[in-house]
């Protein structure tokens, strides 16, 4: 299975664990993610609260890239993932768009790279009967909140993921890697997002109404697949504590780094002593149920 990889500005920053965990996972499971030459930022939020054709040129300029592969486009970052699915859209049902966008890449681009979540190729190409088979280690019954957050469900009829109210993609992934997803309502509540600079006091209620669901939910850690609700999530709960006067310390990692660990990769080689919450609990559980 060889694919297109788009590994997003965050990959080589804040989010370096999601990049190595994703490679790591996919070299154990046969999967070549081929990484474009050249890529360049989709724009993420700024460029589409800014300016809507920069928005729709950033993602189309490494589409088109993929395009000359011959090969489908991976991407884990939700936000890149949401934006490359917005720009097929826009430019495959607009031909006015369509045409601005080839005017400014200075390259006509028709929107028809298909562009998939890596959790999609594990799910719904590689299949999870060779998934399972694949597995070295289980979480042993370890109660995890699957938090899928905006931009993958998001809106529906673009993205195409899963249900938009109550997906179910990762708790299929965290079941037959023996842990327990656990049902809970705010799988697709926004943490706060692109406000983490400009609001923080927005970021800290809504991040701390989903930890606290989480963990009154019987939550032991928290799995995402989002660069942005990671950071959100993990770093921001010792500011929480303090002003709410909480004491949160749940582990939130990314799906990525659970089947690492399921499939009998070290933890330092899945980026995971870059969680600020310690996740040393879901290691020391996954290494004892061999």
């Amino acid at each position: 299975m060889k694919y297109a990889y788009f590994p997003g500005c965050s990959a080589e920053s804040t989010a370096q664990d999601q990049h190595i965990s994703t490679m790591e996972v996919a070299k154990a499971l046969g999967i070549e993610l081929i990484e474009l030459k050249g890529w360049t930022c989709c724009g993420s939020t700024p460029a589409h609260h800014t300016d809507k054709m920069i928005s729709l040129a950033l993602p189309a300029a490494n589409l088109l890239m993929a395009k000359k592969t011959g090969l489908d486009m991976v991407v884990f970052c939700a936000a890149c993932y949401n934006r490359m699915k917005v720009a097929n859209h826009e430019i495959k049902s607009n031909p006015t768009i369509r045409k601005e966008v080839a005017e400014a890449l200075g390259e006509d681009y028709d929107g028809s790279v298909q562009v998939l979540h890596f959790t999609e190729v594990l799910i719904k190409k590689l299949g999870i009967k060779k998934l399972q088979e694949s597995f070295t280690h289980t979480l042993d019954g370890l109660k995890v909140a699957n938090y899928y957050g905006c931009l993958l469900v998001r809106p529906a009829d673009v993205t195409n993921f899963d249900d938009p109210e109550n997906p179910t993609l990762l708790d299929s992934l965290v079941t037959i890697m023996g842990g327990e997803s656990i049902e809970w309502p705010h799988k697709v509540e926004c943490c706060g997002g692109g406000f983490a600079l400009t609001r923080t006091d927005i970021v800290l209620e809504l991040s701390h109404s989903i930890i606290e669901m989480a963990e009154l939910s019987g939550a032991q850690c928290m799995s995402v697949a989002c660069p942005m609700c990671q950071i959100n999530l993990d770093m921001r709960q010792g500011d929480i504590n303090k002003s709410k006067g909480t004491k949160h310390q749940l582990p939130i990692v990314y799906i990525t780094q659970l089947l690492g660990l399921c499939l009998g990769i070290p933890a330092s080689k899945l980026g995971m002593e870059k969680c600020v919450i310690s996740p040393k609990p879901i290691i020391d559980l996954v290494k004892k149920a061999v």
